[in-house]
């Protein structure tokens, strides 16, 4: 796991040194373990590394010669190949000078050009340059799970793992896309390549770009789910294949030469991520699971303690206090720079910082399965007619009928519209309905969640519910083995009852709640008349409507709750990243700076 950046210049000049040291400085904490550096001609590569695979020889960038008459080909990556051992074994007549997982995808793009991710099983970020054809070449992998931006400026083409990291280099302003804005206040995320930045764009999931004279001259797109209907297969074959599928996957998730751990939500998809880890390693799986004392939510530190005991793991348990909400707030929306306001930001910030000081430089976690799995109320509710209450996906703002919103139109809701647009012929409504999620909310708001909070501490989040083998058969499995006696994750939960029975396989999805509306209720005087100043608030919402709504706050009233947090959130996110400004105090403090 490392970041990555580069340059392009669009007049064919050296790109600056001061660029690049901006693009890699920003990036630090994505790899404290060394940095390295590329120019040629018109081109500038950074990566930092955080060393996983190959900690001797496995420094960036890696290169390989194309012959005595043309310059070598040069990579950068940020990630992981999980199928470098075999990407080895089947690459013959070539000699490589490294272990590193990322050399393999060198030859297999002198081999095959830029369809060369076809070949890959893994997460990343890949940046190439081909001076032979006066070429950078971006490959992000399908599924989104490892970020890369880029911006086309005066000076040329830019790129970075990370939106901070393009506007520490000074090529283009801080400035908020207003439609994103609003889409972010109504759906905690943002859709599609236009991120709330504006001028700042998202390789998309999946998307290979060829860069030449500082443009964009060509795109293709890997898909991350096969674009068709269920395979015909009995609940036994299903389980059968499914073990074998599942054990593939995170055994491949667990190659590393460092230490590796698990987070542990004690949910169906952790707990079986745990189960198959207990399986495949003889030390007992080092777990991590937060909890909240004293507030009305659901604490599963008790049911979690019981997984892993059941599974033999090494288990901690973290308290994520009121304090912490107060106190870490700013430096999560800081470490956002694609603002995603998933209130599970907030513990997944603070187990990473454990992680990292259990000297744990790999995580595995259960994002995905509920998306190829069919895990969601809500797709059990999109399923049914409209008469017994059906309905469309995300149809309602976070904000609607509140009267904050300067500008309270529908859409917000065009990029997911156009997800739903786009969807391949054949699927059943059950497959249509996780495309969409798959297209936008896995990638915008759980796995940026994932990214942004682990890589803040120089810790590797990995998800092998997303390995492509493992999601091509789950998504194809017939609906019935998705959802069954109105629960969802069928198929996992069987496989989970035998696997680990504690586990409670059958009992009803408890979903995850942060207690963000008691703890703002708690200090809602102090709060309503800050927030309701802050300029991004200001620019996007009535400001006395905001106050009106914090100081109503009870604790009781979801909506209300969740429409405070995401202002909170986003007027910290605001202040950080438009406004530059120090994000180190506490919640009132960075605040109270206006």
């Amino acid at each position: 796991m490392c970041g990555i950046a580069g340059i392009v210049t669009g007049d064919g000049g050296r790109p600056a040194d001061t660029v690049l040291d901006a693009l890699g400085g920003a990036l630090g904490h994505r790899g404290p373990d060394g940095v390295g550096r590329y120019f040629l001609g018109d081109t500038a590569l950074i990566q930092t590394r955080l060393a996983i695979i190959d900690l001797e020889t496995g420094d960036q960038p890696l290169f390989i010669d194309q012959g005595t008459d043309r310059p070598p080909l040069a990579l950068v990556a940020n990630g992981e190949i999980y199928n470098f051992v075999e990407l080895k074994r089947r690459i013959t007549g070539v000699t490589f000078k490294t272990r590193s997982d990322c050399e393999p995808p060198l030859f297999l793009y002198d081999k095959h050009g830029i369809v060369f991710a076809e070949h890959l099983r893994g997460m990343y970020t890949i940046a190439i340059h081909d001076p032979g054809q006066g070429r950078l070449v971006l490959a992000r992998d399908p599924f989104g799970i490892k970020p890369l931006y880029y911006a086309l400026t005066e000076d040329g083409f830019v790129f970075a793992s990370e939106i901070q990291a393009l506007l520490a280099a000074g090529l283009t302003s801080p400035g908020v896309a207003e439609g994103k804005r609003d889409e972010l206040l109504q759906l905690q995320f943002t859709s599609g390549a236009e991120t709330p930045i504006e001028g700042i764009y998202r390789v998309l999931p999946g998307e290979t770009l060829v860069v030449e004279k500082g443009e964009i001259s060509e795109r293709i797109r890997l898909g991350a789910l096969p674009p068709a209907g269920p395979k015909p297969i009995s609940e036994s074959d299903a389980l059968e294949d499914f073990d074998a599928v599942f054990q593939d996957a995170v055994d491949v998730h667990q190659r590393s030469d460092v230490p590796y751990g698990m987070f542990l939500s004690g949910g169906i998809d952790s707990s079986a991520v745990l189960a198959m880890m207990a399986r495949l390693n003889d030390e007992p799986v080092r777990a991590f699971t937060a909890g909240f004392s004293g507030t009305a939510v659901r604490d599963e530190r008790e049911h979690a303690r019981a997984v892993a005991k059941a599974a033999g793991a090494e288990h901690r348990e973290i308290d994520f206090s009121e304090a912490d909400f107060w106190q870490l707030l700013p430096r999560v929306a800081a470490a956002l720079d694609d603002p995603c306001a998933d209130y599970a930001v907030l513990p997944t910030y603070k187990l990473a910082a454990e992680a990292h000081r259990a000297g744990l430089k790999v995580v595995l976690s259960g994002e995905g399965g509920d998306e190829i799995f069919g895990g969601y109320g809500r797709y059990r509710r999109a399923l049914r007619p409209w008469i017994l209450g059906g309905r469309m996906l995300r149809r309602e703002g976070a904000l609607n009928g509140l009267g904050l919103l300067r500008l309270d139109d529908e859409r917000w809701r065009d990029g997911l519209a156009e997800a739903e647009r786009n969807l391949p012929e054949g699927l059943t409504r059950l497959q249509a309905v996780q495309a969409v999620d798959c297209a936008d909310w896995l990638p915008n708001d759980l796995l940026t969640k994932l990214d942004r909070c682990l890589m803040a501490h120089g810790v590797e989040g990995r998800v092998p519910f997303l390995d492509p083998k493992l999601a091509d058969f789950a998504f194809r499995l017939p609906d019935r083995l998705k959802i069954k006696r109105n629960l969802g994750k069928w198929l996992l939960r069987k496989w989970l009852d035998k696997a680990l029975p504690v586990a409670d396989a059958f009992s009803g999805k408890r979903g995850f709640t942060v207690p963000v509306g008691e703890w703002m209720t708690e200090r809602a005087a102090e709060l309503a008349p800050l927030l309701g100043r802050q300029p991004g608030i200001r620019e996007a919402c009535h400001p006395e409507a905001v106050e009106g709504l914090i100081r109503t706050l009870d604790g009781r009233d979801k909506k209300k709750a969740q429409a405070a947090w995401l202002l909170l959130f986003y007027g910290l996110w605001y202040n950080a990243h438009v406004l530059g400004r120090d994000s180190s105090g506490d919640v009132l403090a960075c605040l109270g700076e206006n």
